[in-house]
């Protein structure tokens, strides 16, 4: 009896290690290749899968992209210079079927694969070119990789050149000439930056010269502006007072024709101013003065005068804007003692006042008015 247990236990051990052995589990980021019999059957997905035990095999690929690092390797440019080259590939699996049965060291061939195209594309051109057009380096590695793998069910992602290793000598040439070119930058971006600010000077010199210019110009022309019209001002001014006073001596002389024609014409009164007015020019600062021949021609011009005033009040008064102008008297001779002329002057004053008081009717008597009138 308990040799009958121990057997069935036996069995079922060997039962459940059966049964274990056909539940397979494939990752979220796999995927299985099922193989019975060594034949190909199927792919399957993540997830919980059952095989038959003993006959079917499931093979999990990783679907993940990957990293292979090409190592370093000696390339010579098209300038003939020799470099180490170092670049990284990375691809991902598309088909695992073909990764598995296709290729057996994927990894090895990419390598290989990368460094003889790397020393064929680098090999076309110049160190500087290497240096400088690195993504077209990268592009182009890219493209020939992914279409070499596409048979193995991997694409190619990217191709990353890490460094590009000179020799020492080269390097050191290469420091030089970069010493020099940064040099070069240098004194051109500081001649560049003395030009732009002498320009900058410049135009802010002759910004100021402008403005400069400008403020005298304003300036010279408000002042000739301002004496302008103080000048017009004045003019104005001078021609209002010379106005005034051409009117005023109209207005005088107007009246004094007035009075003499109101008044009538003696020649007696004519002769008096007349000497008065001579006896006022003897007065004043003149050393030269002309005078009639004698008193009786001064009195025979007194009487032209008189004449002249006695026609001038019978004629009609003439308008304002005729011009009246005056008869000549004849030319008196030159007398250069002025105390005769003073003495004859005042003599003749005197005798023609003494004459018109003589001959003047005495005033009429004023006689006062009787009380109660």
């Amino acid at each position: 009896m308990e040799f009958l247990i121990g057997i069935v236990v036996l069995l079922g051990l060997i039962t459940l290690v059966v049964v274990a052995s056909g539940v397979r589990i494939v990752q979220p980021y796999q995927k299985g290749v099922v193989e019975r019999l060594g034949k190909y059957k199927e792919t399957v997905d993540p997830g919980l899968r059952i095989i038959v035990p003993f006959v079917d095999r499931l093979r999990a690929v990783d679907m993940r992209e990957q990293v292979i690092d090409v190592p370093p390797q000696e390339v010579i440019t098209q300038d003939n210079v020799t470099a180490a080259v170092d670049a990284v590939v990375y691809f991902e699996p598309t088909d695992p079927q073909r990764l598995l049965y296709n290729i057996s060291n994927f990894q090895l061939a990419v390598t290989k694969l990368a460094q003889t195209n790397l020393r064929n594309v680098i090999g076309e051109m110049t160190l500087d070119e290497a240096f400088t057009s690195r993504e077209r380096v990268n592009s182009a590695l890219r493209q020939i990789l992914d279409d070499a793998t596409d048979k193995w069910g991997v694409r190619v992602v990217r191709v990353e050149i890490q460094r590009i290793d000179p020799p020492a000598d080269v390097m050191h040439a290469m420091h030089e000439q970069m010493k020099a070119e940064r040099t070069r930058r240098a004194v051109v971006t500081e001649a560049e930056g003395s030009r732009e600010a002498a320009v900058t000077r410049a135009e802010g010199e002759k910004a100021a010269a402008i403005l400069s210019a400008e403020g005298r110009r304003q300036k010279d022309i408000l002042n000739a502006q301002g004496e302008a019209e103080a000048t017009r001002l004045r003019a104005e001014a001078e021609q209002y007072r010379q106005s005034v006073v051409a009117e005023g001596e109209a207005d005088a002389i107007d009246r004094v024709y007035r009075a003499i024609q109101d008044a009538g014409t003696d020649d007696r009164v004519i002769a008096v101013k007349y000497l008065e007015t001579m006896a006022q020019m003897a007065n004043g600062r003149a050393t030269k003065i002309f005078l009639p021949a004698d008193m009786s021609s001064a009195m025979g011009a007194i009487g032209g005068i008189s004449e002249m005033v006695r026609e001038a009040a019978s004629e009609p008064k003439p308008p304002a804007s005729a011009r009246r102008e005056p008869r000549p008297l004849p030319d008196p001779p030159k007398i250069d003692d002025m105390a005769t002329i003073e003495h004859e002057a005042r003599a003749a004053v005197e005798a023609a006042k003494a004459e018109i008081e003589s001959s003047a009717p005495p005033p009429p008597r004023m006689t006062p008015p009787a009380p109660g009138a």
